[in-house]
């Protein structure tokens, strides 16, 4: 479940808060965290310190990189990632979203605030957007900091219904979208039901906790091939080193050799392990660390895809995808350079073609070979990278079949990856 929203939403303090009042945080930690942010006179960070680790996160008081944690609910084990909601730091949210299944939106109820985050410019809608592309379907939104407006029905409302319209314009089903009013601060309706006699007037619903346990769990592509995405590599002991990602589709077993896309190595795996605990066998879905011999270091790097040896994943330089346009400033043309998001992957490419312009709700074909794309338009095209990589047909492997392009830290366009140029 990947945590996301504009900054200063109060994600961290939120989820931090969660973490403690299910006892995954113990007392001397807590303790801690409060005589030292108290130090610093900002007390209301205490609970955010629990996601947010590195020095410069917490003189800053935002979140930079994606934070990790596990809890358990009544039905589920959930893999918390604590997304940043900075605009300078989405490239760090994309790769987070994309390890996704479901998304926590959060948004600031004061006045005012929730006005900054939600219009032009904010990052509410841009990682709804985001997120959306990257295949979450289901999503719950906490209307956070409830208790700065007196717990105002109205107010609720009135995000409830502006947020309705948009959330449903960016493809999400109503029936997948839950509401949840809260306070991150204070703790109310996280995990038990509200004690504040102004929210208990009007709100009879679930909460936070009971919303996140009936979300509906993914089928995972167990029986597919083998593909693991790369998000972070790092040393460990002698002579061998780990990386660490997702499983997309498929198994892996210890002991068994695996071939790094694109460079095309063979490796052994020596280890596997989720949250530190080893592990003989993984299985689609599960965030692992996987320790690697018989590679050099400089030959794996963030981004690139584990497979076996005997179904390798493809690689190519030169693909074409269907895209959906989002905000541009300057129309696509021919020849346009963009960054291209895959996964853990940062690439630059270049559209070199525009092959069709699609009518965005049946898929027809338009016109051929349209001169430019403009906002809100949809267009099959061909995107070139200058060295290979290794991607998939979104019709074989959904979660390496989509890219996010982007230009100027502005995403311009989401895609699926629909034919491979070898």
């Amino acid at each position: 479940m990947v945590v996301i929203g504009h900054v200063d939403a109060g994600k961290s303090t939120l989820m931090g808060h969660l973490l403690c009042a299910l006892g995954q945080v113990n007392q001397k930690t807590m303790h801690k965290y409060e005589q030292e942010s108290r130090k610093v006179g900002k007390q209301s960070f205490m609970y955010a310190w629990v996601l947010d680790e590195t020095g410069e996160e917490r003189n800053r008081g935002i979140t930079m990189d994606v934070g990790r944690s596990q809890f358990e609910t009544e039905t589920k084990l959930v893999t918390l990632l604590d997304a940043p909601g900075h605009k300078d730091f989405i490239p760090n949210m994309i790769s987070g979203a994309g390890q996704a299944d479901v998304a926590l939106l959060v948004v600031d109820a004061t006045r005012g605030e929730f006005e900054t985050g939600f219009d032009f410019g904010g990052q509410t809608r841009e990682h709804a957007l985001l997120v959306r592309s990257l295949g979450v379907g289901q999503l719950a939104v906490a209307i956070n900091k409830l208790d700065t407006v007196m717990w105002s029905q109205e107010r609720f409302n009135e995000i409830v219904q502006k947020l309705k319209v948009f959330l449903k314009h960016a493809g999400f089903k109503e029936s997948d979208v839950a509401f949840v009013p809260c306070s991150g601060l204070t703790g109310q309706n996280l995990i038990r039901k509200p004690t504040e006699s102004e929210l208990l007037q009007w709100y009879s619903g679930p909460c936070l906790l009971d919303v996140i346990d009936n979300f509906r769990t993914p089928e995972r592509p167990v029986a597919k091939p083998f593909r693991f995405s790369i998000n972070d590599v790092f040393k460990s002991t002698g002579s061998n080193f780990c990386v660490s990602g997702r499983v997309e589709t498929g198994t892996l077993c210890l002991g068994e050799r695996v071939l790094v896309c694109p460079s095309r190595e063979l490796a052994t795996v020596k280890g596997l392990s989720i949250e530190e605990v080893s592990q003989q066998t993984v299985f689609a879905g599960d965030q692992v660390s996987v320790t690697l011999s018989g590679i050099d270091i400089q030959n794996v790097s963030i981004g690139y895809i584990l497979c076996l040896p005997q179904n390798p994943v493809q690689i190519a330089s030169n693909f074409q995808a269907r895209i959906v346009v989002f905000n541009v400033t300057v129309p696509i043309t021919k020849g346009y350079s963009v960054v291209m998001h895959h996964q853990s992957l940062v690439e630059p490419v270049i559209v070199c073609k525009l092959i069709n312009q699609l009518h965005k709700s049946t898929g027809e074909i338009m016109n051929k070979h349209p001169r430019c794309l403009s906002n809100n338009s949809s267009a099959t095209v061909e995107i070139k990278s200058s060295r290979p990589l290794a991607i998939e047909l979104y019709s074989e492997c959904k979660e390496l079949g989509r890219i996010m392009l982007r230009v100027g830290g502005v995403t311009i366009a989401a895609g699926l990856i629909t034919k491979i140029i070898l």
